[in-house]
């Protein structure tokens, strides 16, 4: 029996890029060279913004460095608390159109630049996202079992510990960006 397995993240504006950077060396975790990531989101057919996530399955596309990664989330405890799949796909467009015949569709598309390390059992990505600014995510996976609010909370706990300005969000890139896209 194949278990399920959880991404669970937290997410943070980061308030002064070069101490986040300053302090996850003074812990070891240097961050790779950036690459840059072209995501487009998908929604389940049905589903709007204003709709609850948990229980709902979304698509991702992403294109980072010629490849082309294929994923699906659906949201358990919260929106970044999440059973997760992932395959490389060869043909983008023949996968975009796959996605849609599928029952979703797209909704943001997600430019960024990021960079990453890993601590412990932990995966640290900062991202620079186009048209919402600096993020670092704290990422952790787990059995389908662990609670993801529990390990939400252990992964704050490490932020905090960093010292550094941070700003919480619960928001996903996607609503992230859709939100600064909005007309005033």
């Amino acid at each position: 029996m194949t278990r399920e397995v959880q991404e669970i993240e937290v997410k943070y504006q980061i308030g002064d890029l070069a101490a986040l950077e300053d302090a996850l060396a003074r812990r070891g975790a240097l961050l790779s060279a950036p690459v840059h990531q072209d995501d487009q989101a998908y929604a389940e057919d049905g589903w709007s913004y204003a709709d609850p996530r948990v229980g709902r399955s979304f698509a991702r596309l992403r294109t980072q460095q010629g490849r082309h990664l294929f994923t699906v989330k659906r949201p358990v405890d919260n929106a970044m608390a999440c059973l997760e799949h992932e395959t490389t796909v060869t043909d983008r467009e023949q996968m975009h159109h796959a996605i849609t015949l599928m029952g979703f569709h797209p909704t943001v598309r997600i430019v960024k630049t990021r960079r990453t390390a890993t601590l412990r059992d932990m995966t640290i990505c900062v991202d620079e996202v186009e048209h919402a600014g600096a993020f670092v995510e704290i990422e952790r996976t787990v059995h389908e079992q662990e609670s993801g609010i529990a390990v939400q909370e252990e992964l704050d706990g490490f932020a905090q510990s960093l010292g550094v300005a941070l700003k919480r969000t619960t928001d996903t890139y996607d609503s992230l960006v859709r939100a600064a896209l909005a007309p005033a």
